[in-house]
Protein backbone atom coordinates (compact mmCIF):
# COMPACT_ATOMS: atom_id res chain seq x y z
CA UNK A 1 0.00 0.00 0.00
CA UNK A 2 2.64 2.61 0.69
CA UNK A 3 3.97 1.60 -2.99
CA UNK A 4 0.70 2.37 -4.49
CA UNK A 5 0.94 5.91 -2.64
CA UNK A 6 3.90 6.79 -3.33
CA UNK A 7 3.57 6.20 -6.82
CA UNK A 8 0.57 7.68 -7.25
CA UNK A 9 2.23 10.93 -5.55
CA UNK A 10 5.19 10.93 -8.10
CA UNK A 11 2.66 10.50 -11.15
CA UNK A 12 0.45 13.37 -9.74
CA UNK A 13 3.29 15.56 -9.52
CA UNK A 14 4.38 15.34 -12.99
CA UNK A 15 0.88 15.84 -14.75
CA UNK A 16 -1.09 18.15 -12.05
CA UNK A 17 0.45 19.53 -9.01
CA UNK A 18 -1.59 20.00 -5.77
CA UNK A 19 -3.87 22.71 -5.40
CA UNK A 20 -1.88 25.58 -5.57
CA UNK A 21 -4.63 28.01 -4.62
CA UNK A 22 -5.13 27.17 -1.42
CA UNK A 23 -2.03 28.45 -0.30
CA UNK A 24 -1.72 32.45 -1.95
CA UNK A 25 1.49 33.67 -1.28
CA UNK A 26 0.86 37.27 0.73
CA UNK A 27 4.01 39.50 0.73
CA UNK A 28 4.36 41.31 3.13
CA UNK A 29 3.77 45.57 3.42
CA UNK A 30 6.30 46.85 1.32
CA UNK A 31 7.59 49.16 4.47
CA UNK A 32 9.35 46.14 5.48
CA UNK A 33 12.30 47.42 3.21
CA UNK A 34 14.49 49.57 5.83
CA UNK A 35 14.34 46.66 8.11
CA UNK A 36 15.29 43.88 5.74
CA UNK A 37 17.80 46.30 3.93
CA UNK A 38 19.50 46.91 7.59
CA UNK A 39 19.50 43.26 7.79
CA UNK A 40 20.95 42.45 4.56
CA UNK A 41 23.61 45.02 5.12
CA UNK A 42 24.58 43.50 8.30
CA UNK A 43 25.33 39.87 6.67
CA UNK A 44 27.39 41.15 3.42
CA UNK A 45 23.95 40.79 1.28
CA UNK A 46 23.77 44.25 -0.17
CA UNK A 47 26.53 43.40 -2.80
CA UNK A 48 25.71 43.38 -6.23
CA UNK A 49 27.62 40.34 -7.07
CA UNK A 50 25.41 39.16 -4.66
CA UNK A 51 21.99 39.87 -5.52
CA UNK A 52 22.79 39.56 -9.08
CA UNK A 53 23.46 35.96 -8.73
CA UNK A 54 20.40 35.03 -7.01
CA UNK A 55 17.66 34.32 -9.50
CA UNK A 56 14.89 36.21 -7.88
CA UNK A 57 17.60 39.33 -7.18
CA UNK A 58 18.81 38.81 -11.41
CA UNK A 59 14.98 38.51 -12.61
CA UNK A 60 14.41 41.51 -10.55
CA UNK A 61 17.62 43.19 -11.61
CA UNK A 62 16.49 42.49 -15.12
CA UNK A 63 12.64 44.23 -14.52
CA UNK A 64 14.27 47.12 -13.38
CA UNK A 65 16.82 47.71 -16.77
CA UNK A 66 13.65 46.87 -19.02
CA UNK A 67 11.10 48.65 -17.66
CA UNK A 68 12.39 51.44 -15.20
CA UNK A 69 15.91 52.52 -16.12
CA UNK A 70 16.05 55.67 -18.39
CA UNK A 71 18.48 54.39 -20.63
CA UNK A 72 18.99 50.28 -22.70
CA UNK A 73 21.21 47.99 -21.21
CA UNK A 74 22.46 45.81 -24.11
CA UNK A 75 25.32 44.30 -21.52
CA UNK A 76 22.51 42.49 -19.74
CA UNK A 77 21.26 40.28 -22.64
CA UNK A 78 25.31 39.98 -23.92
CA UNK A 79 25.86 38.57 -20.92
CA UNK A 80 22.95 36.48 -20.96
CA UNK A 81 24.06 35.61 -24.42
CA UNK A 82 27.37 34.57 -22.73
CA UNK A 83 25.88 32.32 -20.55
CA UNK A 84 23.56 30.08 -23.10
CA UNK A 85 27.34 29.53 -24.77
CA UNK A 86 28.97 28.53 -21.93
CA UNK A 87 26.30 25.85 -21.46
CA UNK A 88 26.38 24.39 -24.83
CA UNK A 89 28.02 20.72 -24.82
CA UNK A 90 29.51 20.64 -27.93
CA UNK A 91 32.29 22.36 -30.03
CA UNK A 92 29.81 22.55 -32.85
CA UNK A 93 27.06 24.18 -31.19
CA UNK A 94 29.95 26.83 -29.36
CA UNK A 95 31.49 27.78 -32.66
CA UNK A 96 28.19 28.61 -34.38
CA UNK A 97 27.27 30.34 -30.68
CA UNK A 98 30.23 32.41 -30.15
CA UNK A 99 29.92 33.69 -34.36
CA UNK A 100 26.71 35.01 -33.63
CA UNK A 101 27.84 36.45 -30.26
CA UNK A 102 30.82 38.29 -32.05
CA UNK A 103 28.72 39.49 -34.74
CA UNK A 104 25.92 40.75 -32.66
CA UNK A 105 27.46 42.39 -29.90
CA UNK A 106 31.32 42.44 -30.08
CA UNK A 107 31.35 44.40 -33.75
CA UNK A 108 28.39 46.44 -33.06
CA UNK A 109 29.99 47.32 -30.42
CA UNK A 110 33.40 48.56 -32.29
CA UNK A 111 31.26 49.74 -35.04
CA UNK A 112 29.50 52.04 -33.00
CA UNK A 113 32.81 52.92 -31.68
CA UNK A 114 31.54 53.36 -28.06
CA UNK A 115 34.75 51.85 -26.42
CA UNK A 116 33.27 50.43 -23.10
CA UNK A 117 34.91 47.38 -23.75
CA UNK A 118 39.02 46.74 -23.39
CA UNK A 119 41.11 46.07 -26.49
CA UNK A 120 42.51 43.49 -25.87
CA UNK A 121 39.01 41.34 -25.09
CA UNK A 122 38.32 41.33 -28.72
CA UNK A 123 41.25 40.69 -29.70
CA UNK A 124 41.52 37.52 -27.51
CA UNK A 125 37.93 36.38 -28.98
CA UNK A 126 39.02 37.45 -32.47
CA UNK A 127 42.20 35.06 -31.88
CA UNK A 128 40.31 32.04 -31.09
CA UNK A 129 38.08 32.36 -33.47
CA UNK A 130 40.04 32.76 -36.19
CA UNK A 131 41.51 29.34 -35.19
CA UNK A 132 38.60 27.78 -34.57
CA UNK A 133 39.02 27.24 -31.00
CA UNK A 134 35.65 27.78 -28.59
CA UNK A 135 36.84 26.91 -24.84
CA UNK A 136 33.71 27.60 -22.20
CA UNK A 137 36.27 30.52 -21.00
CA UNK A 138 35.92 32.28 -24.31
CA UNK A 139 34.36 35.77 -23.75
CA UNK A 140 35.31 35.74 -19.74
CA UNK A 141 37.22 39.05 -20.69
CA UNK A 142 34.31 40.36 -20.77
CA UNK A 143 32.39 39.03 -18.12
CA UNK A 144 34.28 41.39 -15.54
CA UNK A 145 33.69 44.96 -18.15
CA UNK A 146 29.58 44.15 -18.65
CA UNK A 147 29.82 43.52 -14.05
CA UNK A 148 31.63 46.96 -13.66
CA UNK A 149 28.99 48.36 -15.87
CA UNK A 150 26.00 47.06 -14.55
CA UNK A 151 26.86 47.75 -11.46
CA UNK A 152 26.70 51.70 -11.94
CA UNK A 153 23.36 50.75 -12.92
CA UNK A 154 22.50 48.60 -9.72
CA UNK A 155 23.16 51.88 -7.52
CA UNK A 156 19.92 53.16 -9.18
CA UNK A 157 18.21 49.74 -8.80
CA UNK A 158 18.56 49.82 -4.97
CA UNK A 159 16.40 52.87 -4.79
CA UNK A 160 13.83 52.00 -7.14
CA UNK A 161 10.41 49.82 -6.46
CA UNK A 162 12.05 46.40 -7.92
CA UNK A 163 14.31 46.25 -4.96
CA UNK A 164 11.55 46.84 -2.61
CA UNK A 165 9.89 43.81 -4.07
CA UNK A 166 13.06 41.83 -3.67
CA UNK A 167 13.16 42.92 0.19
CA UNK A 168 9.69 41.85 0.58
CA UNK A 169 10.60 38.09 -1.14
CA UNK A 170 13.61 37.90 1.19
CA UNK A 171 11.44 39.15 4.54
CA UNK A 172 9.10 36.41 3.37
CA UNK A 173 12.06 33.36 2.91
CA UNK A 174 13.03 34.67 6.20
CA UNK A 175 9.51 33.79 8.10
CA UNK A 176 8.15 30.79 6.35
CA UNK A 177 7.02 28.80 9.32
CA UNK A 178 6.93 24.93 7.51
CA UNK A 179 5.21 22.25 9.58
CA UNK A 180 4.42 18.38 8.91
CA UNK A 181 0.85 20.04 7.93
CA UNK A 182 2.79 20.87 4.59
CA UNK A 183 3.59 17.75 3.28
CA UNK A 184 1.96 14.32 2.60
CA UNK A 185 4.23 11.50 3.65
CA UNK A 186 4.92 8.45 1.75
CA UNK A 187 6.97 5.20 2.01
CA UNK A 188 10.52 5.48 3.52
CA UNK A 189 13.50 5.05 1.08
CA UNK A 190 16.33 5.27 3.25
CA UNK A 191 17.45 4.66 6.88
CA UNK A 192 20.78 6.23 8.42
CA UNK A 193 22.44 6.63 11.72
CA UNK A 194 20.01 9.15 13.38
CA UNK A 195 16.51 8.54 11.57
CA UNK A 196 15.10 7.89 8.47
CA UNK A 197 14.18 9.53 4.96
CA UNK A 198 10.38 9.20 3.71
CA UNK A 199 9.11 10.37 0.16
CA UNK A 200 6.95 12.99 0.09
CA UNK A 201 4.81 15.63 -1.50
CA UNK A 202 4.78 19.18 -0.62
CA UNK A 203 0.95 20.48 -0.03
CA UNK A 204 0.89 23.75 -2.35
CA UNK A 205 3.05 22.77 -5.06
CA UNK A 206 2.40 18.61 -5.22
CA UNK A 207 6.09 19.00 -6.04
CA UNK A 208 7.95 15.54 -4.79
CA UNK A 209 11.21 15.60 -2.02
CA UNK A 210 12.93 13.47 0.11
CA UNK A 211 12.65 14.12 3.69
CA UNK A 212 15.37 13.59 6.04
CA UNK A 213 13.74 12.68 9.60
CA UNK A 214 16.52 13.02 12.47
CA UNK A 215 15.56 11.85 15.51
CA UNK A 216 16.94 14.32 18.58
CA UNK A 217 16.76 11.40 20.93
CA UNK A 218 19.01 9.77 19.01
CA UNK A 219 21.31 12.33 17.93
CA UNK A 220 21.81 13.39 21.62
CA UNK A 221 22.22 9.59 22.37
CA UNK A 222 25.37 9.08 20.28
CA UNK A 223 26.75 12.12 20.88
CA UNK A 224 25.81 13.65 17.07
CA UNK A 225 24.63 17.17 17.73
CA UNK A 226 28.07 18.50 15.99
CA UNK A 227 27.07 16.33 13.30
CA UNK A 228 23.68 17.33 12.39
CA UNK A 229 23.80 20.86 12.73
CA UNK A 230 27.66 20.49 10.23
CA UNK A 231 25.28 18.86 7.79
CA UNK A 232 22.58 21.71 8.26
CA UNK A 233 25.52 24.43 7.49
CA UNK A 234 27.15 22.50 4.86
CA UNK A 235 23.45 21.72 2.70
CA UNK A 236 22.96 25.98 3.25
CA UNK A 237 26.52 26.60 1.33
CA UNK A 238 26.12 24.25 -1.38
CA UNK A 239 22.24 25.07 -1.67
CA UNK A 240 22.49 29.31 -2.12
CA UNK A 241 22.95 30.94 -5.19
CA UNK A 242 23.42 29.35 -8.44
CA UNK A 243 22.11 25.21 -7.75
CA UNK A 244 24.35 22.46 -8.73
CA UNK A 245 22.66 19.51 -10.55
CA UNK A 246 24.66 17.04 -9.05
CA UNK A 247 24.73 17.42 -5.63
CA UNK A 248 21.77 17.08 -3.76
CA UNK A 249 20.48 20.44 -2.72
CA UNK A 250 17.97 21.38 0.65
CA UNK A 251 15.08 23.81 0.00
CA UNK A 252 13.74 23.41 3.72
CA UNK A 253 14.82 23.02 6.87
CA UNK A 254 12.53 22.80 9.73
CA UNK A 255 11.99 21.28 13.32
CA UNK A 256 9.50 20.04 15.74
CA UNK A 257 10.38 19.44 19.93
CA UNK A 258 11.31 15.49 18.78
CA UNK A 259 12.68 15.95 15.38
CA UNK A 260 14.95 18.01 12.84
CA UNK A 261 13.59 18.13 9.19
CA UNK A 262 15.80 18.50 6.14
CA UNK A 263 13.74 18.27 2.12
CA UNK A 264 16.12 17.60 -0.15
CA UNK A 265 16.13 16.85 -3.77
CA UNK A 266 14.17 13.20 -4.74
CA UNK A 267 16.44 10.45 -6.12
CA UNK A 268 14.90 7.60 -7.07
CA UNK A 269 17.50 5.50 -8.85
CA UNK A 270 19.28 3.87 -5.87
CA UNK A 271 23.23 4.44 -5.04
CA UNK A 272 26.25 3.54 -6.68
CA UNK A 273 27.00 1.16 -4.13
CA UNK A 274 23.87 -0.86 -4.83
CA UNK A 275 24.47 -1.19 -8.65
CA UNK A 276 27.91 -2.24 -8.45
CA UNK A 277 26.90 -4.86 -6.44
CA UNK A 278 24.43 -5.75 -8.76
CA UNK A 279 26.60 -5.26 -12.21
CA UNK A 280 29.73 -6.72 -10.64
CA UNK A 281 31.46 -3.79 -12.59
CA UNK A 282 30.84 -0.46 -14.68
CA UNK A 283 32.34 -0.09 -17.88
CA UNK A 284 34.38 2.76 -18.65
CA UNK A 285 31.93 4.98 -21.07
CA UNK A 286 29.53 4.35 -18.02
CA UNK A 287 32.30 5.91 -15.75
CA UNK A 288 33.79 8.53 -18.01
CA UNK A 289 29.65 10.11 -17.49
CA UNK A 290 29.68 9.36 -13.70
CA UNK A 291 33.19 11.00 -13.28
CA UNK A 292 32.08 14.01 -15.18
CA UNK A 293 29.20 14.71 -13.36
CA UNK A 294 30.71 13.95 -9.86
CA UNK A 295 33.57 16.36 -10.71
CA UNK A 296 31.10 18.77 -11.24
CA UNK A 297 29.57 18.15 -8.20
CA UNK A 298 32.97 18.94 -5.75
CA UNK A 299 33.95 21.45 -7.90
CA UNK A 300 30.92 23.72 -6.89
CA UNK A 301 31.48 22.47 -3.62
CA UNK A 302 35.10 23.70 -3.69
CA UNK A 303 34.32 27.07 -5.22
CA UNK A 304 32.32 27.70 -2.24
CA UNK A 305 35.42 26.51 0.21
CA UNK A 306 33.91 23.53 1.49
CA UNK A 307 35.67 19.93 1.29
CA UNK A 308 33.46 16.73 1.15
CA UNK A 309 35.74 14.22 2.78
CA UNK A 310 33.64 11.11 2.56
CA UNK A 311 33.23 10.49 -1.39
CA UNK A 312 32.48 6.61 -1.78
CA UNK A 313 29.69 4.88 -3.96
CA UNK A 314 27.33 4.55 -1.49
CA UNK A 315 27.17 8.62 -1.30
CA UNK A 316 26.49 8.94 -4.95
CA UNK A 317 23.35 8.72 -6.27
CA UNK A 318 21.26 8.54 -9.45
CA UNK A 319 17.93 10.33 -10.33
CA UNK A 320 15.21 8.63 -12.66
CA UNK A 321 17.04 10.01 -15.57
CA UNK A 322 20.35 8.31 -14.64
CA UNK A 323 22.01 10.94 -13.46
CA UNK A 324 24.53 11.52 -10.23
CA UNK A 325 24.14 13.39 -7.30
CA UNK A 326 26.85 13.78 -4.29
CA UNK A 327 24.31 13.31 -1.32
CA UNK A 328 24.91 13.15 2.60
CA UNK A 329 27.06 16.54 3.52
CA UNK A 330 27.29 15.63 7.56
CA UNK A 331 31.04 15.05 7.06
CA UNK A 332 31.92 18.10 4.87
CA UNK A 333 33.61 21.26 6.58
CA UNK A 334 34.25 24.93 5.12
CA UNK A 335 37.76 25.47 4.92
CA UNK A 336 37.56 28.96 3.72
CA UNK A 337 39.07 30.16 7.44
CA UNK A 338 41.03 27.51 8.91
CA UNK A 339 42.15 24.22 7.43
CA UNK A 340 41.07 21.10 8.87
CA UNK A 341 43.23 18.63 10.42
CA UNK A 342 40.44 15.90 11.23
CA UNK A 343 40.85 11.99 10.07
CA UNK A 344 37.40 11.56 9.01
CA UNK A 345 35.65 9.82 6.30
CA UNK A 346 35.77 5.90 4.88
CA UNK A 347 38.88 4.54 5.23
CA UNK A 348 40.06 2.91 1.77
CA UNK A 349 38.88 6.44 -0.07
CA UNK A 350 40.93 8.61 2.39
CA UNK A 351 43.67 10.94 1.20
CA UNK A 352 47.24 9.98 2.65
CA UNK A 353 47.03 13.51 4.61
CA UNK A 354 43.69 12.91 6.04
CA UNK A 355 44.45 9.79 7.68
CA UNK A 356 47.01 11.50 9.31
CA UNK A 357 46.05 12.73 11.98
CA UNK A 358 47.09 16.90 13.13
CA UNK A 359 48.26 17.24 9.39
CA UNK A 360 46.28 20.08 7.45
CA UNK A 361 44.43 19.72 3.93
CA UNK A 362 42.13 21.07 1.91
CA UNK A 363 39.88 20.76 -0.82
CA UNK A 364 42.68 18.05 -2.31
CA UNK A 365 42.06 15.62 -0.78
CA UNK A 366 38.99 15.10 -2.53
CA UNK A 367 40.53 14.35 -5.81
CA UNK A 368 42.35 11.08 -4.24
CA UNK A 369 38.82 10.01 -3.12
CA UNK A 370 37.68 10.25 -6.20
CA UNK A 371 40.17 8.28 -7.51
CA UNK A 372 39.94 5.70 -5.41
CA UNK A 373 36.34 5.69 -5.70
CA UNK A 374 36.70 5.17 -9.40
CA UNK A 375 38.77 2.10 -8.86
CA UNK A 376 36.96 0.97 -7.19
CA UNK A 377 34.17 1.15 -9.58
CA UNK A 378 35.54 -0.07 -12.79
CA UNK A 379 37.50 -3.30 -10.72
CA UNK A 380 35.04 -4.65 -8.64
Amino acid sequence: MADVSYLMAMEKSKSTPAARASKKIVLPDPSVRSVMHKYMEKNNEVSFEKIFNQKLGYLLFKEYCETLHGEPVPQLYFYEEIRKYERLETEKERESKAKEIYDTYIMGEELGRTEKYPADAVEHVWRHLKKNEVPTSLFQPYVRTIFDILESVYEKFLNSEKYTRFCQWKNLELNIQLTMNDFSFHRIIGRGGFGEVYGCRKADTGKMYAMKCLDKKRIKMKQGEMLALNERIMLSLVSTGDDCPFIVNMTYAFQTPEKLYFVLDLMNGGDLHYHLSQHGKFTESEMRFYAAEVVLGLEHMHNRHVVYRDLKPANILLDEYGHVRISDLGLACDFSKKRPQASVGTHGYMAPEVLCKGQSYDSSADWFSLGCMLYKLLRG
